[in-house]
């Protein structure tokens, strides 16, 4: 299968990052489906998405593009990327409504394990692959479509049951988010800090509260969206950052 994905990347690698993209999608709809019928949340999901991805990291490491696609040491000093604070305001968007357990004690570690390797996967495969693949069209388009796609990807949420404004909003933020960590991506070379962030945001979601009202909901997306826009925009306009 290494060889197989290797010879595809090799001649195409918009095709290999479709590939991941679709992999992803399916096999991770499949785990939600699979996690719901059995009535155990993120069961078969966290999995899944830990096979996932051992197989990506397995596959990077063989063949040497660990360091191409950020899974490496920051080249960017923490006083150049302003020690992370705007992803540290991210982090607490889930408890701006309250702290609460939305899950058992045992599905809320399984939703945590699974949410981790989502981090990991989708930064890797949006991010790294995606933005990778091309690149070489421009750094601006391949900027655009891989935070847009980024975003548009939580519209399968609507699939799982999720609700028609949360998941608007959510695609909204996404696409913000996924500028600012290409954005990190660029100026750091890393995708590290990024992959924290994004696992543990969407971790810390199972001790979050709903928003109780539409105001609440759009409220939250604006804040997010132009916490991530300014982010992104000041390391893309900022001097080169040294280490």
């Amino acid at each position: 299968m290494f060889s197989l994905l290797k010879n595809i990347r090799k001649k195409s690698k918009i095709s290999f990052a479709v590939i991941w993209i679709v992999a992803y999608c399916v096999f991770m709809s499949l785990g939600d489906a699979l996690s719901e019928l059995v009535g155990v949340k993120s069961s078969f999901s966290a999995l899944v998405a830990l096979i996932l991805s051992l197989l990506l990291l397995l596959f990077l490491n063989k063949n040497s593009l660990m360091k191409e696609y950020g899974l490496c040491k920051s080249r960017a000093g923490l006083g150049n990327m302003l020690y992370y604070v705007p992803f540290l305001l991210i982090l607490s968007a889930n408890f701006w409504n309250g702290v609460t357990f939305n899950f058992s004690a045992f599905e809320t570690v399984l939703f945590i394990l699974s949410m981790l390797f989502v981090g990991f996967l989708e930064e890797v495969i949006f991010r790294g692959i995606l933005f990778d693949a091309m690149r070489k069209d421009g750094e601006g388009l391949a900027m655009a479509v891989s935070s847009v796609t980024f975003g548009i990807g939580h519209i399968i949420n609507l699939l799982n049951g999720a609700e028609l404004l949360p998941t608007l909003c959510q695609l909204v933020y996404a696409s913000a988010a996924g500028f600012m960590f290409v954005a990190v991506f660029i100026k750091s070379k890393s995708l590290i800090a990024c992959i924290v962030t994004h696992g543990v945001f969407n971790a810390f979601s199972a001790f979050a509260v709903d928003a109780k009202t539409q105001e609440m909901h759009i409220i939250s997306c604006v804040v997010l969206t132009v916490i991530s826009l300014a982010y992104g925009i000041y390391l893309l306009k900022a001097p080169r950052l040294k280490e």
